[in-house]
């Protein structure tokens, strides 16, 4: 009785670590309802079908290892940041995301190819970094959440270095919404008077095609240090 007693335990305790482990890296497919409201995936884990470098063609510098998409680490000179091949104008978008020690990346919206050579030129960047590693003193629209060099974050919560942060962005015309782990910490609304007055006074005034497109791709940074991404996926928003 002790013995089966012992190996029922055993089991149940295998049983959980082997869920466990799975779910870790698991690409969530897409059920029945989200693909009834118009989700897709970005990202199945296994192939990077669906996007492209900026000015440039097939993935090269980026891998995928254990079912997430790992830039190369070393991108500093944005030489390695990827788009979608499509382009989207209203959309959600909700993906998961960890960073590595001193890391820094980002998420960007309306990206456009072609008018320079710098993909956070063109876009309004979702930030993602090591808000508690960073070596340095962060500006409050340096977070991650932010609208980076625009609009910081509030009561923003980002999760151990270890652990996965979930991302929701909302384009909707003109609005936008920045979400952190279930938390809405951004708003603002595209080529609003108080838009145009931060993108003057700040750090895109000699940037003449920052946020001016109304469509455009959606762009994964390679910016210095290793960010993960993993069940990328996104719902048209129809007029």
């Amino acid at each position: 009785m002790k013995l089966l007693s012992y190996l029922i335990v055993l089991t149940a305790i295998v049983t959980l670590m082997s869920c466990g482990t799975g779910n870790k890296n698991e690409v969530k497919s897409l059920s029945n309802k989200e693909i009834k409201q118009g989700w897709e995936l970005l990202f199945d884990g296994k192939s990077f079908d669906n996007w492209k470098t900026f000015n440039g063609g097939e993935v090269t510098a980026w891998k995928i290892a254990g079912n997430e998409m790992h830039n190369s680490g070393t991108g500093s000179d944005h030489g390695g940041d990827i788009i979608t091949k499509k382009q989207y104008g209203n959309f959600e978008l909700y993906l998961e995301w960890n960073v590595a020690p001193q890391s820094n990346s980002g998420v960007f919206i309306h990206v456009q190819e072609g008018l320079t050579d710098a993909i956070y030129e063109t876009g309004p960047e979702y930030q993602l970094i090591d808000d508690k590693g960073w070596p340095e003193k962060l500006e409050d629209w340096q977070l991650s959440g932010a609208n980076y060099a625009m609009h910081p974050p509030k009561n923003a919560r980002v999760k151990a270095i270890d652990d996965w942060n979930t991302t929701r962005i909302v384009v909707n015309n003109p609005h936008v919404e920045h979400w952190l782990n279930g938390k809405k910490v951004v708003e603002y609304d595209l080529w609003s008077d108080e838009w145009k007055a931060l993108k003057t006074a700040g750090k895109w005034a000699d940037a003449p095609h920052y946020g001016e497109a109304k469509k455009g791709h959606i762009g994964l940074q390679d910016h210095g240090g290793l960010t993960m991404f993993r069940n990328i996926k996104i719902r048209e928003i129809k007029d």
